[in-house]
């Protein structure tokens, strides 16, 4: 999986199309990602002590990894990964567009 917790993405398909925003979490076992801002659903509470009338609340779901495409740190556009393996033999990601390192968040 390329895309790490706090990497800025860019939305490429569907309703958010265009708005960039950074990851929140990653499940990987199911393909996704939570992007802050983006894909608004209205979550239904009971009540309770915290909300004695009960609440609608929003919050960020999931967005399909297929959906989004991490925002390079150096040219701010967005672009694949690509691996390189530094001479100390740690494994460094950087940007197919200009060949720069990807600066970790």
């Amino acid at each position: 999986m390329n895309i790490r917790k706090n990497d800025v993405v860019k939305i490429i398909t569907g309703a958010g199309n265009g708005k960039e925003g950074k990851v929140l979490r990653v499940f990987p076992e199911k393909n996704t990602v939570t992007v802050q801002g983006i894909h608004l659903v209205w979550k239904h509470l009971k009540r309770n002590q915290q909300y004695p009338h009960g609440a609608r609340i929003q919050r960020e779901a999931p967005v399909q990894i297929s959906n989004v495409q991490l925002l390079c740190t150096n040219c701010h556009k967005p672009t694949r990964i690509n691996y390189k393996i530094t001479p100390d033999g740690t494994k460094m990601r950087t940007c197919k567009k200009c060949l720069q390192p990807i600066a970790e968040l």
